[in-house]
């Protein structure tokens, strides 16, 4: 395999409205990709989409939707159609953790957080990669987490959230081989953007150095535009390291070590 050409490509990405899934919009505008921007919030994707039609001259598209509503992937690709557009790659962004001891959280929360994490992941992909597939020249990035590779306490639902987009990707990529369509599970670590807002705390961070969105888009590209990309990457030296050890270490000695980093208060 060349590496990818994105020029006349276009690709959907979910989360868009900031952080690591605005980057991936500019950075794929800027390679010559449509965009159709994806996300709850209307007014920050047509600034984002107003802003790469302008320095790209390509086609930006806002459609703003709520990815924890039941059937999204359906909804999202009746929107597309509906819209004449044809989608080639897809960015599967979206998703937040909640942080706290699993049996003081929020029921409801619970439940949105496994729908936009795990079934938003899964519905969109089916959605969407039958015409993948048939234009083999695209790709289909699924974010996961370094929590994919650890138990962690105090983050339990979204570190298992993860795991399954890992697991679910990588055998993905399997399926995909000889098709022209390239997949990979992005997985970075602790990362500059709203994330942290969102959960209510630093204390999840591990107390590590934080990438930026563009680091961590920059290791996606680059990753895909190997002659043989792997079915998944970590995001930074010392986090390829820490999923190497991960998938070493026994599972009491994990759970042990992500405990003591990650613990409440």
């Amino acid at each position: 395999m060349s590496a990818v050409d994105y020029r006349g490509q276009t690709t959907l990405i979910t989360g868009a409205s900031a952080g690591i899934g605005a980057e991936f919009a500019r950075r794929l505008a800027a390679r010559g990709s449509h965009v159709v921007l994806v996300a709850r919030r209307q007014e920050r994707l047509e600034k984002l989409a107003a802003e790469l039609a302008a320095a790209h001259g390509v086609q930006a598209t806002a459609i703003p939707l709520d990815l924890s509503r039941p059937a999204a992937g359906q909804t999202l690709a009746e929107e597309v159609a509906r819209r004449g557009l044809s989608v080639t790659s897809v960015v599967n962004n979206a998703g937040f953790g909640t942080f706290g001891p699993f049996h003081t959280e929020d029921p409801q929360r619970l439940w949105e957080e496994i729908c936009v994490d795990v079934a938003g992941v899964v519905d969109i992909s089916r959605a969407f990669i039958e015409p993948l597939r048939a234009a083999g020249n695209g790709v289909l990035i699924n974010v996961a987490s370094m929590a994919a590779y650890f138990p962690v306490p105090n983050m339990a639902v979204y570190a298992a959230a993860k795991a399954f987009v890992l697991s679910f990707t990588e055998a993905l990529w399997h399926e995909s081989r000889g098709t022209g369509l390239r997949v990979l599970a992005l997985s970075p670590g602790a990362t500059s953007t709203e994330f942290f807002d969102v959960i209510g705390t630093d204390a999840a961070d591990g107390g590590g150095k934080r990438q930026t969105p563009e680091e961590v888009v920059a290791t996606a590209l680059r990753t895909l535009d190997r002659r043989t990309p792997p079915p998944s990457v970590a995001s930074g030296r010392l986090n390829r390291a820490m999923s190497s050890l991960g998938r070493g270490l026994s599972r009491r000695r994990a759970v042990m070590l992500m405990g003591s980093m990650t613990a409440a208060g």
